[in-house]
């Protein structure tokens, strides 16, 4: 009974584990942040709703009709004839116009370039104490959270569009004043509630998964069938981390259904969705994958008659390559006899070294994974090869070597 519970646990709290790693390193650890929200800067929606923005917040310091009017007024005074005085008042709509487009061109190149790029790893960097503020209360920055909205502040990039349209000859642009122009980044009502989640999960840290770990073991060892309470117990948390995955389609899907209106591109508010959650996105998958691997391996050490025919079959391959190898007369002499007395112990130190060696990989994924399993199947095969040497160069009974091929 103790065993199911402990199983049971761990195969809920499997991606609840994910979450919480997800949520250390991205939300607590700046140079993953930074590298998770820098492609960003790159991203054609994310770029679009930029050059929007910005030139939305220097547009409204810029009047084509009142600078028309105000030159007409001037030339009128210096002696312009009024009917001339009024064409260049009606050229209003055509200065609003021409400036808009300079402003979207230069807009544009400043956001598309290199400098925008550097300017977002750094104002992401500056702000990344907004984030830990938004998830966890602690900190602060240039990121604001207010009411379940979070925005990123790009006064810094109208500043760069001022000075570019002041070069360019247009000196009214001069006169625009600083803002503090925002990005609407994220807004969910939910967020005083994810706020609380984080901060619990901020609590239990980098123990956490190592908790579950535990317990997982627990419940395999107090299994009366160990092998199938393992094989349980790695479907189970492989599938938990499956429905959370398929949870997070569903919610990406009702958060792009139910913008706010001040988020003024679906496309953009897709991609910020998308970066920041990729990361755990890849721990789930990887974790799916490890799952099925656990299971499978345990399922081939196992008495059924596949696994069995499996392992018959790849002693019988072993063999054959070592009556090959001693018909060339190529031996593993006491190597060989070694690997044979302790095949066992070698094979659970094998294993032991690819789990070692996994759990202290930098942020695992499914290519890990896969590269680790074809490791453990080289040294096991490795291991098989040795062995069947010794078997084949054993002395037969009355002292002599025992031929290739006389087994029996």
């Amino acid at each position: 009974m103790a065993s199911a519970v402990l199983i049971v646990l761990t195969c809920v709290l499997v991606p609840v584990a994910l979450m919480a790693t997800w949520v250390h390193d991205i939300a607590l650890d700046t140079d993953r942040y930074v590298s998770t929200v820098a492609p960003l800067a790159t991203d054609p929606a994310v770029r679009e709703a930029a050059v929007h923005r910005v030139t939305e917040a220097v547009d409204t310091r810029v009047n084509g009709a009142q600078a028309a009017a105000d030159m007409a007024s001037w030339l009128r005074s210096q002696g312009l004839p009024p009917r001339a005085a009024d064409a260049i008042r009606g050229l209003g709509p055509q200065l609003d116009s021409a400036v808009d487009q300079a402003v979207t061109k230069i807009a544009t190149r400043v956001v598309e370039s290199d400098a925008f790029a550097a300017v977002w790893r750094t104002a992401n960097r500056a702000a990344h104490n907004a984030v830990v503020h938004a998830l966890t209360g602690k900190g602060r920055g240039a990121v604001g959270v207010s009411d379940g909205t979070v925005t990123v502040d790009v006064g810094t990039a109208v500043d760069r569009v001022k000075k570019e349209l002041v070069d360019a000859g247009l000196k009214p642009a001069d006169k625009i004043p600083q803002v503090n122009k925002e990005f609407v980044l994220f807004q969910s009502d939910q967020l005083a509630k994810y706020r609380k989640a984080a901060h619990l999960l901020d609590i239990v840290g980098n123990w956490f998964p190592v908790l579950v770990v535990v317990l997982g073991a627990a419940g395999v060892l107090l299994a009366h069938r160990r092998r199938r309470a393992l094989v349980r117990t790695a479907l189970g948390a492989s599938l938990a981390c499956l429905v959370v995955a398929v949870a997070l389609v569903v919610a990406r899907h009702y958060y792009l259904d139910h913008l706010p209106p001040q988020v003024q591109s679906e496309a953009a508010a897709a991609a910020v969705f998308d970066t920041l959650l990729r990361f755990l996105r890849v721990s789930l998958r990887t974790a799916v994958v490890l799952g099925v691997v656990i299971a499978l391996g345990a399922y081939l050490v196992g008495p059924g008659r596949l696994p069995v025919a499996i392992r018959g079959a790849s002693d019988h391959t072993a063999d054959s390559a070592a009556r090959w190898a001693a018909g060339h007369h190529i031996g593993t002499g006491q190597v060989g006899a070694w690997t044979l007395a302790y095949r066992r112990w070698l094979t659970l130190a094998a294993l032991l070294v690819i789990a070692f060696v996994f759990a202290l990989w930098n942020h695992p994924t499914v290519l890990t994974v896969l590269l680790l399993v074809l490791v453990l199947l080289g040294i096991l095969a490795l291991l098989a090869l040795l062995a069947a040497t010794a078997r084949v160069q054993a002395p037969a009974p009355g002292g002599r070597t025992r031929p290739p091929g006389d087994e029996h």
